[in-house]
């Protein structure tokens, strides 16, 4: 049965880029959107440009343009950043729009008439250079309780107390540096204590449309429910001039700030959709909906969105998102994004460099349906990208289709026999555990099951060899059906993977001749089809794109005096050796499977300027591995060695095969290059722990 949903994602702030850590939302969003379409559901995704307060009006004036012209400027570029990691928006709107003035100004009116708006006098600090109320964020000073220097006005960064802005010592403008002074003004705010028994109503899921249960995860159903044992405090909602936003109505000078109007961007851009499309705006926002509303967010963002957002939509007479579906933050290398370290990458950067799609099945690969941070290790992207979608994945098709074109005119079989036919139903049998764990957003378990199947395929191909049947008299029919059965799990793997890599598919559906795959098609084989001429459809990346993008991102810090020659010199040798990596836990490190391995043979490749090819014994288990250590040794002064070798590493084609691990070496490179020797007792297989 089709259902009727409509998705948005939280809004990006018009004041700067897109970088990786924001798309970590959009791309996961996104993803669920395509497997709800191609499900057959009537799935609608909107989203806009969140466009108001100080920060976009200051930096307006500092550039000398309008708002009006700032915001056009960074809505192109969000879109332009947006489109090239193939996020499809049905509606990609604004906050300043007219449709938003009239949602925002008719709930403020809704809920002053419930008398759940109350005025009172407050005192602000005041910039007299500048004419304004200072935001918090936008006051600096020093912490009282440490004493740091150069503090926000909310919050020390030093040693995290929260306080009020008039708290701080020596405060100044962050503006215009000038000393702010004490100053009254009338502030309108939003009784959000009056609105505690609905909240709770709400988070215990009795305020359902489209959809059962709770709202929110566990952790963080429990995080909001902090709030209430401190007891829920009244909301300012209002800002005085000079500000960049709606006036309130009957309020000349005062306007709405922007946490009131920002998520009512999602209504005014359904609302701009639905004036496109002919949709029925209040069969998704009535009271009496029974559409499913669903709300991608940052943990960040919860306290807006799981308290404010629904008092305000139920109290101004208009339904309640179903479900918050929130995710953590992204680090890169195991730490916080870093401009010093390159690694605040924003999206154009990323996309001068390398396939958005990659970094697409990356954070697939990574995400769950849990509030965790995900890490984007850079070297673990290159491996995963190149061993998982590039070497398996793609890797099915290039080495079949040729034989389909060359030798069968671009024709699938016929037919196929018993075993074929019951292996790709295994695959088939998987579209209904795949799309469980897409619908749950489980899309790193999903991608695990995935490539798990590609495996089979691989073994499958590898075990019938069609490269040597090719070679055969009288194997033409065993060959057309083998690769024929294996052009068929690949595109059932291409369908798994579609809401992942759109473009990717795009370039699958025309090399098959197919129209565009819907998860119905799960049960489809094909058999006398035509296929097109097999084209490249995914290049390995290489280390140097990634060196380039981090060198691009970095920004370095200004380097202080030197103090001493001495203490310089000291430090140079010190640094002769690499500095220690970043920290890593237990779990990495038992990650990686390290064997004792005895050097059967070792031979010269033919062509190879640096390598040797190392047949490893590792206990009854033969490895085949190729060794960047010809520069040090002769391969007869290795024989009958004991080494280690990372025995878990994804097998890496290379021009001279398939190298199945690494051995362990230490030392700069060159002739000083010192591979590893286990003390004597070692047993080939025996695991280093």
């Amino acid at each position: 049965m089709s259902r009727k949903i409509l998705v948005t994602s939280a809004l990006p702030y018009a004041n700067g880029s897109i970088h990786l850590g924001h798309l970590v939302e959009y791309i996961q969003t996104d993803i669920w959107v395509r497997f709800q379409k191609m499900r057959g559901h009537d799935c609608q995704y909107v989203c806009a440009d969140d466009t108001h307060g100080t920060p976009i009006m200051l930096r307006a004036e500092q550039e000398g343009i309008t708002p009006e012209a700032l915001l056009e400027k960074m809505t192109a570029e969000h879109q332009a950043d947006f489109a090239g990691f193939n996020i499809e928006f049905d509606n990609y709107y604004s906050t300043n729009s007219d449709e938003n003035k009239e949602l925002a100004q008719g709930m403020y009116r809704r809920l002053r008439d419930k008398g759940l708006i109350e005025t009172r006098t407050i005192e602000q600090l005041y910039d007299p250079e500048k004419q304004m109320f200072l935001p918090d964020r936008f006051i600096k000073g020093e912490c009282p309780k440490c004493h740091a220097k150069d503090q926000y006005g909310d919050a020390c960064e030093v040693c995290g107390t929260t306080y009020d802005p008039t708290e701080l010592i020596n405060p100044f403008s962050a503006v215009s540096g000038a000393t702010p002074i004490k100053k009254e003004s009338e502030h309108y705010f939003f009784k959000l204590g009056e609105c505690e028994t609905f909240l709770k109503a709400w988070l215990g899921g009795e305020h359902q449309h489209g959809a059962g249960g709770q709202p929110l995860q566990t952790e963080m159903d429990n995080k909001i429910r902090e709030w209430f044992d401190s007891g829920l405090k009244d909301w300012d909602i209002s800002r005085d001039a000079p500000y960049f936003g709606f006036e309130i109505p009957d309020a000349p000078g005062k306007y709405l700030y922007v946490w009131l109007d920002a998520p009512v961007g999602y209504m005014a851009s359904f609302k701009n959709l639905c004036d496109k499309k002919g949709l029925d705006f209040f069969e998704y926002w009535g009271k009496e909906s029974k559409t499913e509303v669903y709300h991608f967010i940052g943990k960040d963002i919860l306290y807006f969105h799981a308290l404010f957002w629904p008092a305000t939509l139920h109290f101004s007479d208009y339904r309640t998102p179903d479900k918050l579906f929130v995710h953590g933050f992204l680090t890169v290398n195991g730490q916080k994004m870093s401009k010093s370290r390159g690694t605040f990458i924003t999206a154009r950067s990323y996309l001068n460099h390398l396939e958005p799609e990659y970094l697409r099945y990356y954070y697939a690969a990574k995400l769950t349906d849990r509030v965790e941070d995900i890490d984007l290790n850079l070297d673990d992207f290159v491996s995963r990208v190149n061993s998982n979608l590039v070497g398996k994945y793609v890797n099915i098709a290039s080495r079949t289709a040729g034989f389909i074109k060359k030798k069968f005119d671009g024709k699938l079989s016929q037919q196929l026999d018993e075993e074929q036919t019951a292996l790709i139903s295994r695959f088939q049998a998987a579209a209904n555990d795949i799309a469980d764990l897409y619908e749950k957003r489980q899309f790193s378990e999903a991608i695990k099951m995935i490539m798990a199947l590609a495996d089979k395929a691989n073994e499958y191909i590898s075990d019938k060899a069609p490269w040597e049947l090719a070679k055969q008299e009288g194997s033409d029919d065993a060959l057309h059906m083998i690769c024929s059965a294996s052009i068929n799990m690949f595109r059932l793997l291409t369908l798994y993977l579609k809401p992942v890599l759109p473009k990717l598919t795009e370039k699958v559906e025309a090399f098959l001749n197919i129209e565009p795959l819907v998860w119905d098609d799960a049960a489809l084989i094909l058999t006398d089809h035509a296929i097109n001429k097999f084209n490249h459809l995914a290049k390995r990346i290489e280390q140097p794109q990634i060196d380039t993008m981090v060198a691009e991102n970095m920004q370095t810090e200004p380097q202080k005096p030197e103090a001493h020659s001495q203490t310089r010199h000291g430090e140079a040798q010190q640094h002769d050796n690499p500095p220690i990596a970043d920290t890593i836990n237990i779990d990495d490190f038992t990650k990686v499977d390290l064997r004792i391995a005895r050097i059967v043979k070792a031979q010269h490749v033919e062509g190879a300027d640096k390598l040797l090819q190392l047949t490893l014994d590792i206990g009854g288990e033969s490895r085949n591995v190729f060794a960047g250590i010809k520069s040090a040794y002769n391969p007869e002064d290795l024989e009958g060695k004991m080494t280690v070798m990372v025995a878990n590493l994804a097998p890496r084609k290379m021009k001279f095969g398939v190298s199945e691990g690494m051995v362990l070496a230490a030392g700069p490179g060159g002739k000083d290059l010192f591979i590893l020797n286990p003390d004597e007792g070692a047993k080939p297989g025996m695991k280093v722990k």
